[in-house]
């Protein structure tokens, strides 16, 4: 696999997720994560005991699911190259394409922005809480409409520009190829989603994913907030704002994605959440100069294009001159 090979799927693989998305009743690698989650989890849960017995059951969950997804991958492209190389492209589009969530995050979006359009609010509520962790039936517009511009912010870096990025890296290494380093943080980023809590039974089980997530997550976040700054127009000002808030979350990453859409769309995010009748205090992020409306979260999804498709147009300038550069060394040897 050459590295020239490696960008054009890059591009075909975000053309994919654009276009198509992940079909409906197509089995996806997350699903097949999901179920070695909740199964070695409901197994450590009830024959381990808290403490250092949950937290090696829990290094080598981690551990285990990251670099077997990574490996897998490979191996499926392997064979399927064996079999024919067209064969192998193609399941190579396709498991690339299943890693990015753009798609599906504009879809999830609109899902709940319709009812809210026509002043249903039960049923935006109904739709949100399949999409978001807080409790949902109590939501007003308002805190509707903010709980989708923070679920844009985050599953910007987990499920488009972190992916991607290892895509990047992974094609950078022509034995490698885009596949299994953006599969192995895709299994990190559901491990976290699963596991990686702060609360029991989690606590010592999700202890690893989640701190391994986090230092995955750490360059991508970064390097998304410096090219969405751009974007702004006003990059010094957006950054400090970033700066000033983005430590205020726990969360090493979240309060960055967070702020720096709240920093472009001059709104503010956080406050009051409520999770299983539990009243939690976000910090605030951003100044609250406008009022977050549905023209507020597409420009957020805008946002999230560009970014992709600046990262995407980039990889793809490198990797096609880098490896015009590799075949004129050849040549001149």
């Amino acid at each position: 696999m050459t590295i020239q090979h490696s960008s054009f799927i890059l591009v075909l693989a975000a053309l994919e997720d654009y276009l198509i998305g992940d079909p409906w009743g197509w089995i996806h690698p997350v699903q097949l994560m999901g179920w070695v989650i909740t199964n070695y989890s409901n197994w450590a849960i009830k024959y381990l005991l808290p403490g250092w017995q949950r937290r090696l059951a829990g290094i080598l969950l981690g551990s285990g699911l990251i670099v077997g997804s990574g490996l897998i991958g490979w191996v499926i492209i392997f064979t399927c190259q064996l079999i024919h190389p067209l064969f192998g492209y193609f399941s190579q589009i396709i498991l690339l394409a299943s890693c990015f969530a753009g798609k599906s995050l504009r879809v999830a979006v609109q899902d709940v922005l319709q009812p809210l359009t026509e002043q249903d609010l039960e049923t935006a509520r109904s739709r949100l809480s399949m999409y978001v962790g807080r409790d949902t039936q109590d939501l007003s517009e308002s805190e509707i409409l903010r709980a989708l511009l923070e679920t844009v912010a985050e599953n910007t870096v987990d499920g488009v520009t972190a992916p991607l990025f290892y895509a990047i890296l992974g094609a950078l290494i022509p034995s490698l190829g885009v596949v299994p380093l953006a599969l192995a943080y895709k299994a990190a980023s559901t491990l976290d989603s699963m596991v990686g809590y702060l609360r029991e039974p989690y606590t010592d089980l999700g202890w690893f994913s989640a701190q391994l997530e986090d230092r995955l997550t750490w360059l991508p976040c970064r390097l998304t907030v410096l090219t969405l700054s751009l974007f702004s127009r006003q990059p010094l000002k957006v950054l400090a704002i970033c700066r000033r808030d983005g430590i205020k979350d726990p969360s090493p990453n979240s309060g960055w994605s967070e702020s720096i859409y709240a920093a472009i769309l001059k709104v503010q995010l956080g406050g009051k959440n409520t999770y299983q009748g539990i009243v939690k205090d976000k910090p605030l992020l951003g100044d609250d100069l406008e009022v977050i409306s549905g023209a507020k979260i597409n420009q957020a999804l805008g946002l999230t294009r560009y970014c992709f498709l600046t990262w995407l147009a980039i990889a793809f300038f490198v990797t096609i001159n880098f490896g015009l550069l590799s075949i004129r060394l050849n040549m001149d040897n």
